[in-house]
């Protein structure tokens, strides 16, 4: 069973359509009761979902970003290499004065 707002708004509808058909005042009563709670849980579902959208997104920016980062810090690593002075390797003597 999947707890979607589908499901719950499905849930709510069925309570409703309950409620309208009842005959009896508590039978109303309680149809309405649930109905509510159904809406409820099918607002809760909605804004959850939002919720998951717009964090899926930050982190995609974020790892975006990272991404973007890593590579800017290769490059100004590989300039860096690129700009480093040659080590001396030869034999050094000192003048003779």
């Amino acid at each position: 069973m999947s707890l979607t707002f589908d499901f719950y708004d499905e849930r709510a509808r069925e309570a409703a359509a309950e409620a309208k058909a009842a005959t009896l005042e508590n039978v109303r009563e309680r149809a309405l009761r649930s109905e509510k709670t159904w809406r409820g849980l099918a607002n809760q579902a909605k804004k959850l979902q939002r919720e998951r959208a717009k964090a899926d997104a930050e982190r995609a920016a974020r790892r975006e970003r990272e991404a973007e980062e890593a590579r800017q810090a290769e490059e100004a690593r590989r300039l860096a290499e690129q700009q480093a002075p040659v080590p001396f390797t030869g034999s050094f003597s000192p003048p003779d004065y």
